[in-house]
């Protein structure tokens, strides 16, 4: 017989005690000490009840091994059987192990396709990533050059190019360039002084500023006492013997304590003393050098701030032109700090007379630099105070600024329509108000405008659409007839596509009052005849509107011809034309 597939459970079994086969004389009891033997190894060994099992293989035949070793007569017969047998098993055995290999051949041969896919769809993937590192690989090396060439380019003549280093003329010319500015600088080296002079100087101007400041509170003093003996003075020679002389002076004593002076006490009193002291000839000649000379050397100095008040101060508004602006605007502060440009605009405001305004040219200038810097405040106290020239471009501009910026839009429309009402544009200051909501108080300003046509108003509904606006001005105001006819509005504004919306809401909102009012909305509009109001239907009914279109004609249709409802005369020339 065959050997055990899995030699294991041989050794297992034979290395066991098991109970002994009994060797009785009897072939009956024998069987039954077989079977017994065979149900207990079954149990032991724990084998399956049906299906072929190599365990159970190996007890029956040690099973039969017994029975051969028992028989005499037929033991040769047994042993051909049990030869036969295990051939069988054998057989059966390679059979099944061929079946096996047979089995993972065939699943290795099914796999293989999909292997290949996926080896394959590997190999895409690994050429795409080589494919994207070797164009990194290219834009790296392409980068390296670049800063390889600006390492190079840095060894060049600055100013000029690689093909301007290399040509003579061109370098003649830079050359000759590089001489003019180092004479420029030895020129502006020559005006300059040591340190240690500046130094002194400024010694000397902190105590020259010193002097001024005792001498100015000196002076407060003076205007002072200038002003009570003006007003003994005055007193004294209004004095009359009606009055005794003590009592007079009691009172105009008891008037100096309850008194003070004010800054137009002070202007006045400038003007009075020293108005016949102005530098005039070679004095204001000279007074004017020194006062550049000093602008120049705080505005070369980076002194940007103290330029721009010794600017806004100087004699007769010489820097308070476009000349300065332009300077202060062609440079720049350090980081964090208030731009020089403001800095002018700032002072020049600080030191503007009363009364006195802007060009209108610096007045374009400081709003747009205060918007571009964010400092609406500044152009709130420009406006208010009215110190700039007001004129249609600086309404412009703050209304643009407002479109932009929301944040501070109701300010700038608030200030664009204090401009545009200094230059009377009266249709820009009723758009202004209207973009801030104001709508009735644009609409109370239209109608007080005398000179303002149909044509104004209704640019003002195409700028910014609103139905309230629009009511306001077809109602009657202070006993005057409307601005707007209604018919005639609405047959413009139905004609026109992007405002066919506006005519539509307005109707809705007479018919959703009531028939009778829309009647009387139709019969009080001297201004419209009845071809305007059938033009309005007609309109209505061609943008699918019939239930408008029917209000109308029925309202034009129940009119007899006679009946006047409006309490104006000229109000009956609209029934004149029904029917007749």
């Amino acid at each position: 017989m065959c050997e055990p597939k899995n030699s294991s459970y041989v050794g297992k079994y034979e290395g066991r005690t098991t109970p002994d086969v009994l060797i009785a004389g009897s072939d009956e009891s024998f069987f039954q000490s077989l079977f017994v033997f065979i149900e207990h190894e079954k149990q032991y060994l724990q084998c399956p009840a049906e299906g072929p099992d190599e365990l159970r293989y190996i007890i029956y035949r040690s099973v039969f091994n017994k029975v051969i070793g028992r028989a005499t007569a037929y033991k040769r017969l047994l042993l051909t059987i049990k030869g036969e047998y295990d051939d069988v098993i054998r057989e059966l055995q390679r059979r099944e192990d061929e079946a096996m290999e047979a089995q993972r051949t065939l699943v290795a041969s099914t796999s293989h396709p999909k292997s290949l896919i996926t080896c394959q769809r590997r190999s895409a993937q690994l050429r795409d990533k080589l494919s994207v590192l070797q164009r990194e690989t290219a834009e790296l090396q392409k980068d390296i050059k670049r800063q390889k060439s600006r390492q190079e380019q840095d060894t060049w003549i600055p100013g000029m190019t690689v093909a301007e280093s290399e040509d003579s003329e061109s370098l003649d010319r830079h050359l000759k360039h590089l001489e003019a500015q180092k004479a420029v600088l030895l020129d502006r080296k020559s005006n300059c002084v040591p340190v240690e002079v500046k130094a002194e100087l400024d010694v000397k101007l902190q105590a020259s500023e010193q002097h001024r400041d005792q001498l100015r509170t000196e002076n407060d003093k003076l205007k002072v006492l200038f002003i009570r003996l003006r007003f003994v003075f005055d007193r004294l020679s209004s004095w009359g013997q009606q009055v005794p002389l003590e009592e007079l002076l009691s009172s105009t004593v008891e008037n100096f304590r309850q008194s003070s002076v004010t800054g137009d006490d002070d202007s006045s009193i400038e003007v009075e003393l020293f108005q016949d002291e102005e530098p005039s000839g070679v004095d204001e000649s000279k007074h004017l050098t020194e006062h550049l000379d000093r602008f120049v050397e705080l505005f070369d100095s980076a002194q940007y701030e103290e330029a721009a008040l010794h600017a806004a101060r100087s004699p007769r508004g010489v820097l308070r032109n476009l000349g300065t602006m332009k300077m202060f605007k062609g440079v720049s502060g350090p980081p964090g700090s208030v731009p020089p440009l403001l800095l002018y605009f700032q002072a020049l405001l600080l030191t503007l007379p009363s009364g006195d305004k802007l060009s209108a040219a610096l007045s374009i200038e400081l709003v747009l630099c205060a918007l571009q810097h964010g400092d609406t405040q500044l152009v709130n106290h420009a406006v208010t105070h009215n110190k700039l020239t007001c004129f249609e471009d600086l309404g412009d501009i703050l209304s643009e600024h407002a479109q932009k910026n929301p944040r501070v839009a109701d300010l700038c429309l608030a200030l664009a329509t204090d401009a545009y009402k200094a230059c009377r544009l009266n249709k820009k200051t009723a758009l202004s108000m209207c973009k801030r909501g104001l709508v009735h108080s644009a609409a109370e300003f239209l109608n007080n405008c005398k000179d303002l046509t149909t044509e104004d108003c209704l640019w003002v509904l195409y700028q910014s659409p609103s139905v309230s606006l629009l009511q306001l001005l077809m109602e009657s105001h202070q006993g005057q007839a409307a601005i707007l006819s209604v018919g005639v509005v609405l047959c413009t504004l139905l004609a026109d596509p992007q405002q066919q919306e506006l005519a539509l809401q307005l109707l809705d909102s007479f018919v959703s009052r009531g028939r009778g009012f829309f009647e009387m909305v139709i019969l009080e509009d001297s201004r419209s005849s009845v071809d305007d109001w059938t033009d309005v239907a007609s309109l209505c009914s061609e943008l699918n509107r019939t239930d408008l279109s029917q209000v109308i004609l029925s309202v034009l249709l129940d009119q007899s011809g006679t009946r006047v409802l409006s309490p104006d005369l000229e109000g009956a020339g609209l029934v004149e034309h029904i029917f007749l």
